[in-house]
């Protein structure tokens, strides 16, 4: 990939060199003058500045053309409706009460359906010296859209108990029935919410369970968890959490919330003292491994052995993947055989891994045009010469199983949408795997999982 240099400011910043000084940055292309052929642009919505976009979140029903987008530094989220593909557009903007008194950022976003009401949970994370240090999240009732007057606050999730919000969450329609929401806090441990009484205001009665990482726990530290995928076994019959975090990746039987038990576990892999994330194949045999910092490809791993008992734990990886070698593959979604990512600064890859010994790129649009390793603080202080971060540019991606569409939220770039020539969508039986993934059927429950009465 080829790299331009610049002496001059970027982004609309001078680099504040010392005087005398020259200061080299490598910068991109413009975005999309690096892209592969079967990766087609279907939108691009810059959000309004930098930082006022990162994670992103689609509905996932053809009668609900919405996607949802973090505004980290504006501190809520932004609706953007694509029922017309050749005129997608914002259609609503929501941001915290009084942001200005705020310290912090907004995280992910994250929806869910109970009855036929839609809600998005849009999560914070405040430090202590400005407000709301303990607010994990705002739930919204979306049910009206496009409407977007009906849109209202409905319930706010916090956790004096271990105050800092909530970093990553998971929404997750459990094998009981139930909708859950496991939620990342200040703590060892993932909380597990019941959404429906979270939306119904039951505060007291709402945490559900709690999921240990247990080196935090036996170390004795408040390193818990990064983020954490969760889904259904069809032949064990589990409800399966899969946490990355302190000490790296772990795999849980979450079926009853008042006993998770650890059924194996991927610790001691070289280069990795931290999970970031964990997501695995929809059978579960195969997972993706991501650990935050400079240089870490993504590694694959072989989850058998491990439930099999044969090894104590996973400890060898048997396949990776990077697009540059000082670059950082970021957040990911499996759908089988597909893995794409939003690998930061290099924009949206797309990988098979149909070998996971041999996963190989084939698709790619770079959506990031600023300079390579820059201060990620900006726009908040100006670019430091010699204190570089590699997490600039396409922070969150997500997919849209009905119809294969594709988003990037970049932090600096905005929204992308995309379709790859020969993926119009998703589901795992036509593969011959379960029809599993971050997309969840909250009318039915999991694929292969016995109806449940409901619960909540």
């Amino acid at each position: 990939m080829t790299r331009s240099a610049l002496l001059v400011g970027v982004l609309g910043f001078s680099m504040g060199a010392a005087p005398g000084a020259a200061q080299t940055i490598s910068v991109h292309p413009a975005p999309g003058a690096q892209q592969s052929r079967n990766v087609k642009l279907i939108a691009h919505l810059p959000m309004g500045g930098p930082f006022y976009s990162n994670d992103v979140e689609f509905e996932q029903e053809a009668s609900r053309p919405y996607v949802y987008v973090s505004g980290r530094s504006h501190y809520g989220f932004k609706v953007v409706s694509t029922k017309d593909v050749n005129r997608v557009q914002e259609i609503y903007r929501w941001t915290i009460k009084d942001p200005q008194v705020h310290v912090g950022r907004a995280t992910a976003p994250a929806y869910f359906k109970i009855g036929s009401r839609y809600y998005l949970v849009q999560s914070f994370q405040f430090r202590q010296g400005g407000a709301d240090g303990d607010l994990g999240a705002v739930v919204m009732d979306m049910t009206g859209l496009p409407d977007t007057s009906t849109v209202k606050e409905v319930a706010q999730m916090r956790y004096p108990e271990y105050p800092g919000g909530f970093h990553e969450i998971y929404s997750y329609k459990h094998s009981d029935g139930r909708a859950l929401l496991f939620a990342q806090v200040s703590a060892p441990w993932v909380n597990v919410y019941d959404m429906a009484k979270v939306a119904a205001g039951d505060k007291a009665g709402s945490l559900a369970g709690k999921v240990a990482n247990p080196t935090s726990m036996a170390a004795g530290t408040s390193r818990g968890y990064h983020d954490m995928y969760v889904g259904y076994d069809p032949v064990s019959k589990q409800d399966r959490f899969f946490g990355a975090g302190g000490g790296g990746y772990y795999v849980y039987d979450v079926t009853n919330l008042a006993e998770p038990k650890l059924i194996t576990s991927a610790t001691g892999v070289a280069g990795l003292q931290n999970g970031h994330t964990f997501t695995p194949t929809p059978d579960g045999r195969y997972a993706v491994l991501e650990s935050e910092y400079r240089y870490a490809p993504l590694r694959i791993i072989d989850l058998k052995p491990g439930y099999d008992g044969t090894v104590k734990t996973i400890s060898r990886p048997i396949g990776a993947y990077t697009t540059r070698w000082d670059g950082l593959p970021h957040n990911h979604e499996v759908r089988w055989p597909y893995v794409f990512i939003s690998h930061y600064e290099d924009g949206l890859r797309v990988i098979n891994m149909m070998d996971p010994t041999n996963p190989y790129e084939v698709g790619f649009y770079d959506t990031y045009d600023g300079p390579i390793q820059l201060n990620k603080s900006l726009p908040f202080e100006p670019p430091t010469p010699g204190r570089g971060s590699e997490q600039n540019g396409a922070d969150g991606v997500d997919v849209r199983n009905w119809d294969g569409m594709i988003a990037i939220g970049d932090l600096y770039t905005g929204l992308w949408l995309f379709k790859m020539d020969g993926f119009d969508g998703w589901n795992g039986h036509q593969w011959g795997m379960p029809n599993q993934s971050s997309v969840q059927d909250w009318d039915n429950g999991p694929d292969g999982a016995p109806k449940a009465s409901k619960v909540s």
